[in-house]
C-alpha cells in the first residue's frame, strides 16, 4: 500500500498533470529536433511555452501568480518588448479558464502594471468573440487606457492591447492613430503594435492590400536587421491571401490565390516571404521562440504553392504548432496544420518558379473572415 502524501504536499490538479506532461515532451522533441523531416504526428505540440514560460504556467495551474510576475517584470526591466507581448498574451489566455492566480495577484498588488496588463488583455480576450463585442470593448476602452497610461513612459506593450480593443470596437481613425503614436512613441519597432495597426489598416482603407503591403515593407525597411517586425511583410501577405472576397479557398492545403488584386501584388508577396526566410534562419532549428514565425511561413508559401521552401521550413519548425494562422481556416488547428504538412509532404519537389514568378494557383471560393485578437 502506497504511503500518504504529506499534508503540504496536494494531489496536484488535472490541469498540473497535463501541462507537466506536455512540459516533459516539449524537452523530448527538442532532442530530436535534428531530424531530417518534420517530427511524427504524436510528438507535435500546440501552442508549446519555452523555457520561460512554463513555470509560469504550472504555477498558475496551483493558484501561484509569483513565478509570473517575475517573468513580467524582467522583461519590462529588460525591454524585452516582444517577449513581454507574447507573454502576457498567453498569461492572459491561461487567465480566461483557471483566474484565481490572476485575482490573488490584483487584490495583494492592486496597482502592478504586470498585473494591469494582463488583466486588460484578458478583458480583451474575453469579449472579442461576442456578437456584442464592439459594444463591449468600448465599454473597456477606458480601462485598458488608463492601466497603458500607468505602465510607464517605456513599455508599449499595454498600448498594443489598447490598440487591439479599439480596432474590435470600430474606433475612429484619430482615435487609433492617437493610440498608435503612444505605442510606437515608446518602442518603434515594437512587433505587436504593428501587427495591431496593419489589422486596423486592412479593414479601414480603401485599398487594404496595397497600403497594408506598403505600411508593412516601409516598417520592416527601417527595422534593425534581426527585429521581428521585420517579419510584418509577410503577415500583411497573409491578410492579403486570407481577405474576404479575394477568391482564396477555405483550405490552405490547396495554396494559390487568384484575383486581380493578388495577381497584382504577387512580386512583393513572394518578396515578403523571402524576407521571411531570412528571419527564420536567423534562429534555431526547433526553436519555440520562432515557431509562430515559421507556422505562418508554411502558411504562406503553401498558398504560393511554394512547396519545397515550405518543406524546408516545417523542417526548421520540428514539433511546434501554433494555432495561428491555422485557426484562420477551421476550429481545429493542429488538424490543419497536420492535414497541410502531409500535402507538403506527397509533393516535396514542386517548387515555385523564382521569386516574383511563382505560377498563379488554382480558382478558389470565398470564405467568411473569423479575426482574432492579436496573439502572433
Amino acid at each position: 500500500m502506497a504511503e500518504p502524501r504529506p499534508h503540504n504536499h496536494p494531489e496536484p490538479s488535472a490541469v498540473v498533470l497535463a501541462m507537466l506532461r506536455a512540459f516533459l515532451r516539449t524537452a523530448a522533441a527538442r532532442a530530436r529536433s535534428r531530424a531530417p523531416w518534420p517530427a511524427q504526428d504524436d510528438d507535435v505540440l500546440l501552442d508549446a511555452p519555452d523555457d520561460r514560460l512554463a513555470p509560469a504556467l504550472v504555477a498558475a495551474a496551483q493558484g501561484e501568480h509569483g513565478p509570473a510576475a517575475r517573468l513580467l517584470a524582467g522583461t519590462r526591466d529588460d525591454s524585452e518588448w516582444d517577449h513581454r507581448d507574447r507573454y502576457a498574451t498567453r498569461l492572459a489566455a491561461f487567465a480566461r479558464f483557471r483566474s484565481e492566480w490572476l485575482d490573488t495577484w490584483r487584490a495583494t498588488a492592486p496597482d502592478d502594471p504586470d498585473a494591469l496588463l494582463v488583466a486588460a488583455r484578458l478583458a480583451v480576450h474575453r469579449h472579442w468573440d461576442s456578437p456584442a463585442r464592439t459594444e463591449l470593448l468600448r465599454q473597456v476602452i477606458p480601462s485598458v487606457v488608463a492601466a497603458a497610461e500607468t505602465a510607464g513612459p517605456a513599455d508599449p506593450v499595454p498600448w498594443r492591447t489598447a490598440l487591439d480593443a479599439a480596432r474590435g470596437a470600430g474606433a475612429e481613425h484619430a482615435e487609433f492613430e492617437r493610440l498608435w503614436e503612444q505605442a510606437v512613441r515608446r518602442s518603434p519597432h515594437h512587433y505587436g503594435s504593428h501587427v495591431a495597426a496593419l489589422e486596423y489598416l486592412a479593414t479601414a482603407s480603401s485599398d487594404g492590400h496595397g497600403e497594408c503591403l506598403d505600411f508593412a515593407e516601409t516598417a520592416a525597411q527601417e527595422a534593425p536587421e534581426e527585429a521581428l517586425v521585420r517579419a510584418l511583410p509577410l503577415h500583411a501577405a497573409f491578410t492579403c491571401l486570407t481577405a474576404t472576397g479575394t477568391g482564396t479557398g477555405t483550405d490552405a492545403r490547396t495554396g494559390g490565390a487568384t484575383t486581380a488584386a493578388v495577381r497584382t501584388h504577387r512580386p512583393r508577396l513572394d518578396a515578403a516571404a523571402d524576407r521571411a526566410i531570412t528571419l527564420s534562419a536567423a534562429h534555431p532549428a526547433a526553436d519555440p521562440w520562432a515557431a509562430e514565425l515559421r507556422n505562418l511561413l508554411v502558411y504562406v508559401l503553401v498558398r504560393l504553392e511554394r512547396h519545397q521552401d515550405a518543406a524546408e521550413q516545417l523542417r526548421l519548425t520540428g514539433p511546434y504548432v501554433t494555432s495561428f494562422p491555422w485557426d484562420r481556416d477551421t476550429d481545429d488547428p493542429l488538424g490543419g496544420f497536420l492535414r497541410v504538412r502531409a500535402d507538403v509532404r506527397a509533393h516535396p519537389g514542386e517548387a515555385a518558379p523564382a521569386t516574383g514568378t511563382a505560377a498563379p494557383g488554382r480558382p478558389r471560393n470565398g470564405y467568411g473572415e473569423r479575426v482574432r485578437p492579436g496573439d502572433h
